[in-house]
């Protein structure tokens, strides 16, 4: 008798895994390189929704960056990407290109753009780093686009007035800052790993931002973009707050996703907020309130 309720047993508790395996749902999330700040936030994201529903499961992927999400999207190879502002406003509204039709799940975070050097060099402003060699970052990467936005509103051009290296991978610019290959390594907004890294050399990090004359002439030229700022300590050894421009990153969802999924999606991470806080330093700008 007892073999027969163990074997029942069994068979009860695969048809209650077979059941909860057909109620999941699985979406894909496309991050970026990594390295970079994108792939830490997605796993934060995917682990905050199915901890607040776990009937959602979030399967992040690597990615080029936010310039590869948008077309993977409207392919419907992603059902789920972060996209970088300045390349989310051009892909929306059809800057260069048809307008997309994706919509946007969640707001992420600011991304105020800067530079970051050693800070046993000698380099204080952008001009100092004219000529000099800067990793802008990956080639694919959304922080690539806003620096071409704010050299143009300065009258520059990475190409012309810098020597540009462009990653592979995010995660190899630090590397080249920490032993001279690169003089600067650009990147932006709070917590972000690159920076992280720099901050944490022995020579420690120095940062480099538009000064205000410089935010309003970007600014008169690419209006979309903010004054945002990044409050002290967000970074090892860095004691006053950070201002400079950028914008919005957001999560964009396929046309194709259910409207069902996708509120779903939106209400795990609204009930994760607090969790989204707590994981990371810029997660605290991950609310439905933005």
């Amino acid at each position: 008798m007892m073999k027969w309720f163990g074997a029942a047993a069994t068979i009860l508790f695969a048809m209650g895994l077979a059941r909860a395996e057909e109620q999941r749902t699985v979406v894909t999330l496309g991050t970026a390189t990594p390295g970079g700040g994108f792939p830490v936030y997605g796993q934060a994201v995917a682990e905050t929704i199915h901890a607040n529903d776990p009937s959602l499961e979030v399967r992040t992927r690597n990615t080029k960056g936010s310039t590869e999400n948008v077309p993977l999207l409207e392919a419907g190879q992603l059902d789920l990407a972060l996209v970088q502002g300045e390349v989310a406003h051009e892909a929306l509204s059809g800057i260069g290109r048809p307008p997309a039709r994706l919509q946007i799940l969640v707001a992420m975070y600011t991304t105020p753009g800067m530079f970051v050097v050693r800070g046993d060099q000698p380099y204080r402003t952008i001009a100092d780093l004219k000529g000099k060699t800067v990793a802008w970052g990956a080639r694919g990467s959304g922080l690539v686009v806003l620096a071409r936005y704010v050299l143009d509103g300065l009258g520059l051009d990475m190409e012309r007035d810098f020597q540009p290296v462009y990653l592979d991978q995010a995660g190899d610019g630090p590397a080249m800052v920490g032993d001279g290959r690169a003089a600067a390594l650009w990147g932006g907004g709070a917590g972000w790993p690159g920076f992280t890294a720099v901050a944490r050399g022995a020579q420690g990090a120095r940062f480099i931002a538009p000064t205000p004359s410089e935010r309003a002439r970007i600014q008169a030229k690419h209006a979309f973009l903010k004054t945002l700022t990044i409050p002290a300590g967000a970074y090892p050894g860095q004691t006053e707050p950070i201002v400079s421009v950028g914008s919005w990153s957001f999560i964009l969802v396929t046309p194709t996703l259910a409207e069902d999924t996708a509120y779903r999606l939106a209400c795990a991470l609204h009930r994760g907020e607090a969790m989204m806080a707590a994981k990371l330093p810029q997660g605290h700008e991950t609310t439905a309130a933005n």
